[in-house]
């Protein structure tokens, strides 16, 4: 494996083209001023938002056009900082458009508490009055049910400028993350070093040679053991931050807070744990499958990602990942295709792994620029499927944009996950159908029970672990170290069950998540899985109809609640119908593979 390319050695048509956003980084500075004016415009509103229905009319044109460029400014300092975060010029260009947010944020802190001393009566009158006013009824509307959890205008602004303290527990995980830890080289099957990354450690655990898979295993805790007290303090002290404002908020507990922000039941997120918990045994059978295909004695948590069959180690070119992924989308018809098509030719995807470069992936951009998608791209048939989920959300992004005015664009988070594991639910349909060799169709299978286990299982399980913290801590309990892992590694055994030996460098596993440091997260991935999964299978059963469906969701954006959007796709989360399903599929998946192995 080559060593980590700079990123000005890295081919441009590889690279996203952020001068789409702003041609140079002069014309992203004079946005950044104008941002500025447009703040102290705004400022002078305060007290006015009650003069007329003309006035609330006037405040809100004028908040969402400075929110417009903020966002913009925001996304493209933080997409050039993710390119190369050692780069010292992109710190801090990232650096200003944070503090830009933060002030921003503190700026407009007033507009809420200004509106809910209006009283709802007088808002209905002021939207049957002014003509255009009706435009901003939903957003109106969402305000007010917020009113208890909303304070007077100066303690919104306390909060605002607080929250610059509130991200402080994400910017230090990510920069110690991505800027400061340093693992050791790996030697591969054939005795080269190879460079241990957050990126590269799940392909070298996808490796056939067990030595590697435990070596880099046991190499990338051993630098996590090392740090463990300082991760400690930074996911607690996330987590305090995220208590502070719950209690200032005036919620019962912070997962009520985060939840609330989309309008969704705690009861949602209980039944999904509960949903799971009585599927345990499904999941057992999958990790007994993965030790008696493997052959050993002992099934051990680096075994976890081991190709059980030679075809899982194939490799793909690019080319290649984007020609398997369009060909799999092909349900979704000529339309989206097209899209796909925009995306794959005109360099929203930023490609391979540099030195510097965030580790993961995502799909970023604003209201304004298409959608960027953010890649570590090596290969793998993992790699492949995530290109998948990524231009997913890109085009539900793009759908979303082109649809919603800006003011209603950005869809909520519960739904976010829908459109990316929709499209990876339809690819692996159609691998599935285009192939009649056995020991492919196995490597398929399972590769779609990884994705089960990865996304409704290990989401869930994080997503326990995630709550179990939280009310610890607001109990009072300290977070330390011991605390933190002891608890993730109960956590893992229950998931994993009997046949698992949950090896003592997984209790250090939450030390390297970073979902967690945006609390309350990642059981939208679970919940977005299931959804997709009755999704994808409406596709594939009804065809068109079920795409235009499908499509309307898409261009749903925050118009309505999530929970309501996708009912109009056809899907109920409030019940525990669609997570028991998705595993259904799962159970049939093991039922498969069970017999394949006879």
């Amino acid at each position: 494996m080559e060593k980590l390319k700079k990123r000005s050695e890295i081919a441009p048509q590889d690279t996203w083209d952020l001068e789409a956003l702003y041609a140079t980084d002069e014309v992203w500075e004079a946005d950044r001023k104008k941002a500025e004016e447009l703040l102290d415009a705004f400022q002078k509103l305060e007290g006015t938002l009650g003069q007329s229905p003309a006035h609330l009319k006037e405040a809100l044109d004028q908040y969402f056009a400075l929110m417009r460029v903020v966002e913009n400014v925001y996304v493209y300092a933080q997409h050039r900082r993710d390119q190369d975060t050692a780069d010292a010029y992109y710190q801090k260009m990232a650096m200003q458009a944070e503090d830009l947010l933060v002030k921003t944020e503190g700026s407009i802190a007033f507009v809420n508490p200004e509106i809910l001393s209006l009283s709802e009566e007088w808002v209905d009158q002021a939207l049957e009055q002014e003509k255009g006013l009706g435009f901003y009824r939903r957003i109106l509307k969402e305000i007010f049910r917020m009113k208890s959890h909303t304070r007077n205008g100066e303690a919104e602004g306390i909060l605002a400028r607080a929250s610059d303290l509130g991200n402080a527990p994400s910017s230090i995980f990510h920069m110690f993350d991505d800027a400061d830890l340093k693992y050791p080289s790996i030697k591969d099957e054939n005795g080269e070093e190879v460079p241990l990354t957050d990126s590269s450690l799940v392909p070298l655990m996808e490796s056939s040679d067990r030595r590697v898979r435990r070596e880099a295993f046991q190499a990338y805790y051993k630098v996590r053991e090392q740090f463990k007290n300082t991760s400690a303090a930074i996911f607690s002290a996330n987590v305090k931050q995220a208590l502070f404002f719950t209690r200032e908020r005036s919620y019962p507990s912070s997962r009520a807070r985060y939840l609330d922000q989309s309008n969704i039941p705690e009861a949602v997120y209980d039944s999904l744990i509960e949903t799971v918990h009585q599927n345990m045994d499904k999941m057992y059978r999958y990790v007994a499958i993965r030790k008696k295909m493997l052959g050993v004695d002992e099934l051990h948590m680096y075994d976890v990602y081991a190709p059980l069959l030679p075809e899982s180690t194939a490799s793909y070119t690019f080319e290649e990942a984007k020609k398997i992924v369009a060909e799999g989308l092909k349900p979704m018809g000529q339309e989206y295709l097209d899209i796909l098509k925009e995306g794959f030719e005109n360099r929203w995807i930023d490609v391979y792994e540099n030195e510097g470069k965030r580790s993961g992936a995502y799909s970023g951009g604003s209201y304004d620029s298409h959608p960027y998608v953010l890649l570590n791209y090596r290969g793998t048939l993992d790699n492949v499927f995530t290109l998948a989920h990524e231009m997913g959300h890109s085009v539900h992004s793009y759908y979303s944009r082109k649809n919603q005015p800006y003011a209603y664009s950005d869809y909520k988070i519960f739904v976010a996950e829908v459109a990316s594991t929709c499209n990876e639910a339809l690819l692996i349909h159609d691998l599935l159908k285009k192939t009649s060799d056995k020991a492919m169709k196995m490597t398929l299978i399972n590769h779609f029970l990884d994705k089960f286990k990865g996304t409704i299982y290990r989401q869930t399980m994080f997503a326990e672990f995630e709550y179990l913290m939280h009310q610890k801590a607001q109990k009072g309990k300290p977070l330390t170290a011991q605390e933190i892992s002891s608890t993730y590694l109960e956590l893992n055994q229950l998931y994993f069950g009997p046949d698992m030996v949950s090896d003592q460098e997984i209790a250090l596993e939450w030390s390297r998540i970073p979902h967690f440091y945006t609390p309350f997260y990642v059981y939208q991935y679970a919940t977005g899985f299931s959804a997709a999964i009755a999704l994808s299978n409406k596709i594939l059963d009804e065809g068109a109809p079920a795409v235009e469906r499908y499509k309307t969701f898409l261009k749903g954006g925050s118009s309505m609640d999530p929970i309501d959007l996708l009912k109009t796709a056809g899907v109920d989360m409030t019940t525990s119908q669609p997570v028991q399903a998705a595993l259904d599929v799962f159970g049939s998946l093991v039922d498969q593979m069970e017999e394949m192995i006879q």
